[in-house]
């Protein structure tokens, strides 16, 4: 058996045990560092709070959707269910001319300005 062959495989090995132990140190120091450098997630509380208002307008526009009301009983425009609706625009829009002239005639009277309550006459004239 030679000799140089030997010291050379030991040291090697040598070396590689060396590269590894360093990689493993290094590793574990970069895993130290980050689990102590952790920082809170930057808009933890905001998305809460976007949540929690979410939650409350739903909860307070829920029923408009599936429910009827009045969205002006002055020029007599009402909310319908969400579903309702749907099925109303599928009919409707199968000719799609009429559709729009329907639609366009509901936008002129929802929008239309409100005619002026009548003058209080003056006890004087």
């Amino acid at each position: 058996m030679n000799h140089d062959s030997c010291c050379e495989k030991t040291k090697c090995g040598s070396y590689a045990v060396g590269i590894l132990g360093t990689l493993l140190v290094m590793g574990g120091m970069v895993w130290l560092l980050r689990h102590y450098t952790e920082t809170p997630p930057v808009f933890a509380e905001r998305s809460a709070e976007r949540l929690q208002y979410r939650a409350e307008m739903n909860a307070a526009t829920g029923p408009l959707l599936v429910n009827y009301d009045w969205q002006d009983q002055t020029r007599g425009v009402v909310r319908i269910p969400l579903e309702r609706a749907k099925e109303l625009v599928l009919e409707e829009w199968q000719n799609p001319a009429a559709g729009r002239s329907n639609l366009m005639a509901r936008a002129a009277k929802a929008f239309a300005p409100l005619p002026k309550p009548p003058e209080k006459k003056n006890e004087y004239e």
